[in-house]
């Protein structure tokens, strides 16, 4: 594990509430992206063009997932990053939907569909792009994650 590295976050930790608790606390957006696999428009979504220090993370349990650190401008129009913050926090199955062949991405505790990872990223930081729907994730500014309770990952945005 990289310095300064929080432990990925354990299924005691965050859980994810039962549907019925779920509709009533996500958007109907928000639903349908995490709980039935759907996607959100490009470039109509609020953080694909964000570029405000903080963390990324599960909308539907509050697991961390990436750090504004490791985001960047893919042009895809929706958030890109290059990792995220614990391996261990993404799962990833085979998509063979719409007639391609592509891998999905998860997240572990709440198996909320998040999108797609591809090997079209910046090749000097791995080459991977985690394409991620905005509707799949809750944005934490830097000067609130102490607040919220993610104060052991402000090493991991901070720039210094």
């Amino acid at each position: 594990m990289a310095k300064n590295q929080p432990e990925a976050a354990q299924p005691t930790e965050y859980r994810k509430p039962d549907p019925t608790t779920l509709k009533k606390t996500l958007t109907p957006l928000q639903y349908r992206v995490t709980q039935l696999d759907d996607t959100e428009p490009p470039f109509a979504n609020p953080y694909w063009n964000q570029d405000e220090p903080g963390i990324y993370v599960d909308v539907a349990t509050g697991e961390p997932l990436f750090s504004s650190k490791n985001k960047f401008a893919s042009g895809c129009g929706w958030p890109s990053f290059t990792r995220p913050i614990n391996p261990e926090s993404i799962t990833y199955q085979t998509d063979r939907r719409f007639g391609m062949e592509r891998v999905e991405t998860r997240s572990r505790i709440g198996d909320s569909h998040l999108g797609h990872v591809f090997d079209d990223g910046p090749v000097d930081q791995g080459g991977r792009r985690f394409c991620i729907n905005s509707a799949a994730l809750r944005f934490i500014p830097l000067e609130q994650m102490a607040a919220a309770g993610y104060g052991a990952y402000i090493p991991l945005v901070k720039n210094e």
